[in-house]
């Protein structure tokens, strides 16, 4: 088919309300954290990097009929903010990461890691993950301080109760209300702003930065890319929408290609997750027109702005950010509902929150196999 026929298809298909426009939000509590963290900790370019996300959302929203996140690979991100690597190294673990995933993904080894892995213990991953996601977002919203009770709090209550509705926007208007409470305390930091024409730039790689980025950040990162951006995402997708799911092997491919195009010019390292999509579906996103939204609204600030955007994006309440995360962990625990084997899913989801994700995806899988020996 030809690009063009393919391209109007997906437009056609994409809806663009203030319900898609709110569900494009809903990843923010886990991505802006992370952008920020390294932002501020290790010299990583806010602009360049959110020129970047924007433009992955963009051609994932053309890629994908479903509103398939784009986000930060975490694995990286702590090794990057507990460890203090360098932005080189930062971006050379996410092209390493995309590279051999890239790899498994074309010669259709993804697929088979889909199939291989049993249903409960996926399921059992995506629980974990849930769970982390809202203990997380529980953290944030509740940090010591006054707004815990006179932001976080509200703002939960006004979720909860309109997280469903087809006439509520949730994200867009918790959003748009810490956006006006930042600008209310800090006006200093509307004022930082500085329109300007701001392009990414070649940023090079000493050898020894690839050899410090496979060891600290790129091998714990490859199996949760493998987990959680490929194989727990694509089961997600099969629930929410069975009749648009991309393949494993497709999903690989896009999570190998994305940083391989923008780690040379300072993106940060970014994959696919099923929290993200997850969240996005929890506030309302349904098509991919949500993702084409948020990656327009990405590329123009960080074209207009650039990095002066720091001090605004550190004034956005975190209690806010928090409590987003905490619906979009909720939203993706309760996928885990469908499991058949109530026990195989519970020793996953404890095995990835206390001993990691690749450790708790080899027990689930190990008992799913020595029940199946039983049972036989």
């Amino acid at each position: 088919m030809p690009i063009w026929r393919r391209f109007r298809e997906r437009m056609a298909m994409a809806r663009f309300g203030a319900h898609e426009a709110s569900g494009s939000l809903g990843d923010l509590g886990t991505f802006l954290p992370l952008v920020l963290g390294m932002a501020r900790q290790n010299g990583l370019d806010l602009g360049t990097a959110l020129f970047f996300a924007g433009l992955l959302n963009l051609l994932t929203g053309l890629a994908f009929a479903i509103p398939m996140a784009v986000q930060p690979m975490k694995a990286i991100a702590a090794v990057a903010l507990t460890q203090g690597l360098t932005v080189p190294q930062i971006l050379a673990a996410g092209m390493i990461v995309s590279a051999v995933v890239l790899v498994l993904g074309w010669l259709g080894w993804a697929d088979r890691l889909g199939r291989l892995i049993p249903d409960s213990v996926v399921r059992g991953m995506q629980l974990g993950l849930g769970l982390s996601l809202a203990l997380k977002g529980l953290q944030m919203a509740g940090a010591p301080g006054p707004e815990r009770w006179w932001l976080a709090l509200p703002a939960a209550l006004f979720g909860w109760w309109f997280i469903g509705s087809r006439r509520v926007p949730v994200a867009l208007v918790i959003f748009a209300g810490g956006a006006a409470l930042a600008l209310f305390k800090s006006p200093d930091a509307f004022h930082s702003l500085r329109i300007g024409f701001h392009l990414p730039h070649w940023i090079s790689i000493p050898p020894h930065d690839w050899w410090v980025a496979f060891t600290k950040a790129a091998l714990p990162q490859i199996p949760l890319t493998l987990l959680n951006s490929v194989v727990a995402v694509c089961a997600l997708a099969r629930d929410l929408h069975p009749d648009r799911a991309p393949s494993e092997k497709k999903v690989a491919i896009s999570v190998g290609a994305m940083n391989l195009l923008t780690g040379w010019f300072g993106g940060m390292p970014m994959c696919h997750g099923a929290g993200g999509l997850a969240g996005q579906e929890a506030f309302g996103a349904r098509t991919q027109g949500s993702i084409l939204m948020l990656g327009a609204a990405k590329l123009l600030v960080a074209v207009l702005f650039g990095s002066s955007l720091m001090a605004l994006a550190l004034a956005f309440p975190q209690t806010l950010l928090g409590v987003m995360l905490v619906f979009s962990g909720i939203s993706l625990a309760e996928a885990s509902r469908k499991a058949s084997d109530f026990g195989i899913l519970l020793l996953t989801a404890a095995g990835c929150i206390a001993l990691g994700y690749l450790v708790g995806v080899l027990l689930g899988t190990a008992a799913a196999l020595l029940t199946a020996r039983r049972e036989a």
